[in-house]
């Protein structure tokens, strides 16, 4: 089942989004709506939702859910927390004094009444003005009932913003009120696309793994043994070859198998796999190599990945920042796909597609 959501006149882009399960049994699915005539990462945008009653065979109609009041927000993350209220993250960009730097960070809302109204934005970093970004459907509840939210802080630099690195900010008491884990995860020295739009993931008790996004054809991995606070030097993830683009990773609650999706830059998983994709300059638009998306499963937390399917392979489109969401027998999966005739850019479409995961080769145990 597929649901798209496309960029149209006075709407250049839709992208970005996160799911959570309402009590009625409606699936609700918030994304990044921009407006005016830029689809650019800081140009004006709102989050809308669209909700499913039928698991996903149709969708309502778009409706506001936070209207921007800074120069932009995007970026959610939705998680209903294990007291019941829904949290969700946003990033807010704010043009600083000097007009010359943007500030961004993530703010927290709550919803008490199933999505209805949220509470008023709270900053959760506590830092000075930054470039502090965290990716769509990155917020995580621990065992222990922790919260985790993982980031790439960039510096200001007189250049510009400088490399990323991961910090990991948390919170003890349902988010009231958060931390800032006292050790980070630096990228050496020749990477210079810096640590990116970090993921983390608990494994076995008592162990967290975190990923990065990189320019060194593969996504980097640490581990953390305490709750998040310390982590191990991160090191190549060579199971998930990739160009700059964000992984993705969560654990079906059915079976405890850990699925991941990615663009797999792997001429196996392929038959248009093409080095030139990596800037879209065979067919005059930008995917950044970001095709094909590929899921793969683990029943051993993450030390071998096996049942590689390809979920999208158009070589003139991208497909990334994927929101993924189980279900009973489903998992949904909303993930940008523009390009090819209809866009110059692949992240100005979006798709929602609700698949069975036994069809990736997970089987119930």
């Amino acid at each position: 089942m597929t649901h798209y959501l496309n960029h149209s006149a006075g709407n250049p882009r839709n992208s970005e989004g996160s799911f959570v399960k309402l009590r009625d049994g409606r699936i609700f699915f918030a994304y990044t709506r921009y407006k005016g005539e830029s689809w650019e990462d800081d140009a004006s945008a709102d989050i809308f939702a669209v909700t499913s009653a039928d698991g996903g065979a149709t969708w309502s109609e778009p409706f506001p859910v936070i209207l921007n009041t800074s120069r932009n927000i995007m970026s959610v993350s939705l998680l209903r927390l294990a007291g019941g209220r829904i949290a969700m993250i946003l990033l807010q960009k704010t043009l600083l004094p000097d007009g010359k730097y943007i500030d961004c960070r993530p703010f927290l809302r709550f919803s008490d009444d199933e999505t209805a109204s949220w509470s008023d934005p709270v900053d959760v970093t506590g830092r000075p003005p930054a470039y502090l970004v965290v990716c769509n459907d990155r917020l995580v509840q621990l065992k222990s009932g922790r919260i985790m939210l993982p980031g790439s802080y960039h510096r200001y630099m007189p250049s510009g913003l400088g490399r990323g690195f991961g910090i990991f900010l948390y919170s003890d008491d349902g988010g009231l009120t958060w931390n800032e884990a006292p050790e980070c995860c630096y990228p050496f020295q020749a990477c210079t696309s810096g640590f990116a739009e970090p993921g983390v993931v608990e494994l076995e008790e008592g162990r967290l793994m975190c990923w990065f996004r990189t320019g060194e054809g593969c996504q980097f991995k640490s581990f953390s043994y305490d709750g998040g606070m310390s982590w191990t030097e991160p090191i190549p993830a060579k199971e998930f070859r990739s160009p700059g683009s964000p992984l993705s990773l969560k654990r079906n609650p059915a079976t405890g198998d850990l699925y991941a999706v990615w663009n797999d830059y792997h001429p196996a998983r392929s038959v248009n796999f093409a080095p030139a994709l990596a800037r879209g300059s065979n067919y005059g638009i930008w995917t950044g190599g970001r095709t094909p998306l590929v899921a793969a499963r683990s029943a051993d937390n993450g030390r071998t990945w096996v049942d590689h399917a390809v979920i999208e392979n158009a070589p003139d489109k991208g497909f990334s920042y994927t929101a993924m969401f189980f279900d009973g027998d489903d998992l949904y999966l909303g993930y940008c796909c523009g390009g090819g005739d209809a866009s110059p850019n692949m992240l100005q479409d979006l798709k929602i597609r609700v698949i069975k995961w036994r069809e990736l080769g997970g089987q119930e145990r």
